[in-house]
């Protein structure tokens, strides 16, 4: 934890957590506006710039929203909590059942922007599904939009001799998605892969996201393997840090 020169919390982590405790009790509901920076700066007798820090702080963590003009609100829209382990067990998308459904409960999700195609493998994603740069893959890019908010951009590949000719060239895969219709051709995946890291967002992820500025993103790579060990699907997908909480429950 971050002090300052006599040992404390610097004045405006600590404005930041009296307001984020605010939130949490529900004193500040979601779209209630927080006090502005000079209310803060009266109350708490501090510069423009500590006020500000303060608000940048809940900001960063995805608890509120600036609204350009007008001030800066509790976010609305809550975080979606993506159990990890649960939604890629066959159980989900062997029976028919969307790797999401383990996830959302009742929430409405769409998908949009979705694009179907083959092209060439690039280095990185040849290297992964073991082939040779430029050879043929099929790409599916997709939006996934929950509560009318959208929250991750995701694209798949796999190779183009193994799929050709299956529905996972078409925009509607059916029920069970990619890995049900893996299966199917004799590729089920038995087993994942997934790396996480976070940066900020390229311009034209911020856009498609609809991100706030200073919000983050959280970038994570699936490969899934089928049986000795082959790659049949890279999973490249962006999503917006603050609309997620990622939990991974497993027994030790």
């Amino acid at each position: 934890m971050a002090t300052d020169a006599t040992g404390r919390e610097p004045k405006y982590q600590r404005i930041a957590k009296a307001l984020k405790a605010e939130i949490q009790s529900g004193a500040l509901e979601p779209g209630a506006r927080l006090p502005g920076e000079n209310d803060l700066m009266s109350q708490y007798g501090v510069a423009r710039m500590t006020a500000r820090q303060a608000l940048g702080v809940l900001q960063s963590e995805g608890l509120t929203e600036a609204r350009k003009g007008v001030g800066v609100f509790v976010r609305a829209f809550q975080p979606l909590r993506r159990r990890g382990i649960p939604r890629l067990m066959r159980k989900q998308w062997g029976s028919g059942r969307s790797v999401w459904d383990a996830d959302l409960g009742d929430r409405d999700l769409a998908v949009d922007q979705v694009e179907v195609r083959d092209g060439a493998a690039s280095e990185n994603v040849a290297r992964v599904l073991g082939l040779e740069e430029g050879e043929r893959v099929w790409l599916r890019s997709r939006r996934f939009v929950l509560d009318g908010k959208p929250v991750l951009l995701s694209t798949s590949y796999l190779p183009a001799p193994l799929v050709e000719g299956s529905a996972i060239t078409q925009p509607d895969t059916g029920p069970g998605g990619i890995y049900a219709r893996l299966a199917e051709l004799g590729y089920g995946p038995v087993h994942f892969r997934e790396e996480v890291r976070s940066r900020m967002p390229l311009p034209e992820e911020a856009a498609k996201l609809r991100l706030p500025a200073g919000t983050p993103v959280m970038l994570i790579c699936r490969t899934a393997f089928a049986e000795e060990g082959r790659v049949v699907e890279v999973n490249e997908m962006v999503l917006d840090a603050a609309s997620y909480v990622l939990e991974y429950d497993f027994d030790a």
